[in-house]
């Protein structure tokens, strides 16, 4: 920050500037223009906001990536003076100057060309007109303007905004990879990006060839130049080891009709990067294992590209970066995929405010798998949650006997566009005998018929996919509620035997007969109250158990019948308490023991 001093009898002042350390950083425009640093500890956030403007600056955390009912901070540098303001936008976006002040003026300054401003505040300020910053995504809003608030307020920014979703509390992971090591890259060559909104790109890639085991201990996005905000996240999938390398010469469209069979071999996600993100460094004691019998072979890389404004002509060579030694690490990294087994069974009613999903990695299946071949557990350090456009909010909930313990991970405002690796604070130790049970909330009150289990992005998806040490033979640990229950919801009575279509042919009553069950279903006339009842008994339906090794192999336990453990207590992710608005900022503690020690009698600092 700058702190300036100032001596009245000579009228000398004196301006020196203090850094104050940033960890985190991204471009939030497409141009370069807009930069954002941050730093945080367990009660405070600090921003640092570069842009090229001589104007003011605007910067905002907003519920849906929307202007309405957004929490905003406008600042700037006028004659040399930094200024900053704490606003909020109804629900008309109608902006008002906030009436607690709860954005704190680090330092500004200005050149010919740019602006930089820097402020914090506490994660949670107990004011209504503020958003409070967890560990949940957050969207992010900016502007900008040439010219400097005046008397009657900002000006309007016309298209100098935008939106970024992101974790501001992302405990990150520290690079430290040597300019010497080696790494290989999975690029998609000159894709030529079609002229819609939303584009998934598939192609599969075969992983580095080594003459004995290696460790992949970094992997890094490499976006072309300018395509920042056009490459929105980046999925890898591992595919089934047998593929024909005829399969790698040409990408499809993901989720196509006509994409190739190969595709839907690659099922479990190996790693995931999303707008915003600076890559995934493993552990120190960890590395993806290449080079040995059981590591992946073919990978599946999918590219979700973002073309609101519907350029045309683009051509894309982006991709992602592979850092692997030969030096290994202690341990080698494994990837669990638990939540509802991808199926036409688990399906949500329309119209629903709110619709809650379970897929459970039961007791069962992590007894048996890890009482064999790991009893002393495994160490889960980074989770990712999965789910498609309905979703709103996920928990990945951790039990051990009757106990809950607190959520391996949780993201009360999941955002599909923005899914990646989220590395845990601290590792968490796996037991034979736990259960997981990863909880889904959507939304389906703007579709007319059923959403239904599936690829797609219209589809429905409810995962947690678990980084953890050491490796065992565990690829899925999932449930399924029973179709039975669910047909018997809205009157199914029989199904016609033997089954030889799918989905499968309702028999009776006669109103679904010859429909298929998802015709059924959708027949259905569903409101609020039956999609609410539907929900509750799903909830308590005997579950069919996946609990599979790598491969076509499974444990025993695969298909059998359990029911959903009851859970006596619930844990609720862990909140940090309010400070009172009147509490002393650390700054302003700061700024007056300097001036006590030096005299300080004006600052460029304000407070």
């Amino acid at each position: 920050m700058y702190v300036c001093f100032w001596r009245r009898s000579s009228s000398w002042k004196f301006c020196q500037f203090f850094s104050l350390g940033f960890s985190h950083s991204t471009i939030l425009d497409p141009h370069g223009k807009y930069n954002l640093k941050w730093r945080f500890d367990r009660r405070t956030i600090t921003f640092e906001i570069e842009v090229e403007t001589r104007g003011y600056i605007g910067f905002g955390l907003s519920p849906n990536g929307a202007m309405a009912s957004s929490d905003i901070v406008i600042g700037g540098v006028t004659d040399g003076t930094p200024y900053l303001q704490d606003y909020f936008a109804d629900a008309n976006r109608k902006v008002h100057r906030d009436v607690q002040q709860n954005y704190r003026l680090q330092y500004g300054r200005e050149n010919s060309t740019h602006t930089v401003l820097a402020f914090s505040r506490h994660l949670l300020t107990c004011d209504t007109s503020d958003k409070d910053i967890t560990e949940s995504t957050v969207r992010v809003i900016w502007a900008y303007h040439s010219e400097d608030v005046g008397p009657s307020g900002p000006m309007y920014h016309g298209v100098n905004r935008g939106r970024k979703s992101m974790r501001l509390l992302d405990p990150g992971s520290k690079a430290n990879i040597s300019s010497e090591m080696d790494f290989f890259n999975l690029q998609n060559i000159n894709v030529p990006v079609p002229f819609k909104d939303t584009t998934y790109w598939c192609q599969i890639f075969k992983i580095q060839e080594v003459q004995k085991k290696h460790h992949i201990i970094r992997i890094e996005p490499l976006i072309q130049r300018g395509h920042e905000n056009l490459v929105h996240h980046i999925l890898l999938y591992q595919c089934d080891s047998t593929l024909n390398e005829s399969e790698l010469k040409a990408g499809h469209e993901c989720y196509h009709p006509n994409m190739p069979d190969s595709f839907l071999t690659c099922e479990t996600i190996v790693f995931a990067w999303a707008i915003g993100g600076e890559g995934f460094t493993y552990p120190p004691h960890v590395g993806l294992s290449i080079g040995t019998s059981i590591d992946p072979v073919y990978v599946l890389m999918e590219v979700h590209y973002d073309n609101p404004a519907f350029q045309k002509g683009v051509v894309d060579s982006s991709g992602l970066r592979l850092f692997y030694t030969p030096e290994l690490r202690q341990y080698d990294a494994g990837v669990i995929e638990t939540g509802v087994w991808v199926s036409l069974y688990h399906m949500l009613p329309p119209g629903m405010q709110e619709y809650i999903s379970e897929g459970h990695c039961t007791r069962e299946c992590l007894q048996e798998s890890l009482g064999q071949e790991m009893p002393s557990g495994v160490r889960v350090f980074a989770v990712l949650m999965h789910a498609h456009l309905a979703g709103r909010a996920i928990r990945t909930r951790h039990f051990r006997g009757q106990e809950e313990l607190q959520p391996l991970s949780h993201d009360e405002e999941f955002d599909f566009n923005f899914q990646e690796f989220q590395l845990l604070k601290d590792e968490r130790l796996l037991l034979p005998g736990d259960n997981l049970i990863t909880e889904c909330k959507y939304t389906t009150k703007d579709r007319q018929n059923m959403t239904w289990g599936g690829l797609t992005t219209r589809d429905e998806m409810c995962l947690s996919y678990l980084l953890y040490y050491p490796r065992v033979n565990l690829a899925r640990c999932e449930s399924l509620p029973e179709i039975i229950g669910q047909l018997k919801f809205i009157g199914v009575k029989e199904i016609q035997v033997p089954v030889t279509t799918w989905p499968f042919m309702i028999k009776s009553p006669k109103k679904y007969s010859s429909l298929s069950f998802t015709e059924a279903m959708d027949k259905y006339r569903w409101s609020k109250n039956r999609g609410k009842s539907f929900n509750q008994m799903v909830l308590q339906l005997p579950m069919n158990v996946r609990c599979s090794k790598w491969g076509q192999d499974e444990w025993s336990i695969q298909g059998t019948i359990v029911s959903p453990p009851e859970v006596k207590s619930e844990v609720k992710p862990p909140s940090t308490m309010c400070r009172s608005a009147s509490e002393p900022h650390s700054g302003v503690v700061l700024l007056f023991t300097m001036c006590l020690t030096y005299s300080i009698v004006q600052t460029c600092l304000s407070l």
